[in-house]
């Protein structure tokens, strides 16, 4: 890595094909808020510390995958490292570049229903959006031009190990998911996910009236399929935790 992402962070290496998620959680556990609004923000408080690694792990991405829950919380983001820590721009960038890359990891978008804001800046810029073949007919020509559309399948819904499968087709080797919890839940059920990135803030959610989930919704594991994770690092930035987790189905971390 560049000198200053290495004195920022450390070493950092991932696997030659490798699925890896990062979430932000509050102490008793919410990474969700109920109203739409973008919960990491306001559960890292913008912390540097926070938005400095989701920079980093997005610079060391081949492509980045949401949902479109995600973008629809979030109307004015972009998935490249430079949105989220613009004053290592130029780092991150020197990063994909020593990597082989190309200047930004590519924007993947998974929908079963095709409820998107066309208008939304990510898609104005370009994504590749992964649906059914239903949906596509419909979207497709309502998507801007930067964007592809691929159908896979003619049912109702979206196969997760179908679309993940497609993915090292395209050239994608190394992803980073920035899904929410339900997509999260699919992965694992799946056991498509190799490592976990979560950064543990030091603030308390709560929960009452407004549904706030978890970091993993839509599969049950715990008592009768627990997946135990190893834990590879944990660093402290005041006080956040960054912790990095692999999953049983992972491959050897650099």
């Amino acid at each position: 890595m560049p000198d200053e992402l290495s004195r920022l962070y450390g070493r950092l290496g991932f696997a030659d094909r490798v699925v890896y998620s990062n979430f932000v959680a509050s102490v008793d556990g919410v990474v969700t808020f109920g109203s739409g609004v973008s919960a990491g923000s306001v559960i890292s408080g913008k912390n540097p510390a926070d938005r400095f690694l989701m920079g980093l792990l997005r610079a060391c991405a081949d492509a980045v995958v949401i949902g479109a829950g995600t973008m629809r919380a979030t109307p004015g983001h972009l998935w490249t490292p430079s949105h989220v820590f613009p004053d290592l721009a130029a780092e991150f960038a020197a990063l994909r570049q020593r990597l082989g890359l190309s200047p930004e990891p590519r924007l993947v978008l998974l929908t079963a229903t095709g409820d998107l804001n066309f208008k939304h800046p990510a898609l104005v810029k370009g994504a590749i959006v992964l649906t059914t073949r239903a949906i596509a007919e419909q979207i497709g020509s309502r998507l801007p031009p930067a964007c592809e559309v691929i159908a896979l399948g003619a049912g109702k819904t979206l196969e997760i190990k179908h679309a993940f499968g497609e993915l090292p087709k395209m050239g994608f080797d190394v992803v980073l998911t920035e899904g929410g919890p339900t997509l999260m839940g699919e992965l694992l059920k799946a056991r498509l996910v190799d490592e976990m990135f979560v950064t543990l803030s030091p603030v308390l959610a709560g929960r009452n009236k407004e549904h706030r989930m978890g970091m993993v919704e839509g599969v049950e594991l715990l008592p009768n399929v627990p997946v135990w994770s190893r834990l590879l690092s944990a660093r402290r930035h005041g006080d956040f935790l960054f912790l990095r987790y692999a999953l049983p189905s992972s491959r050897p971390t650099p």
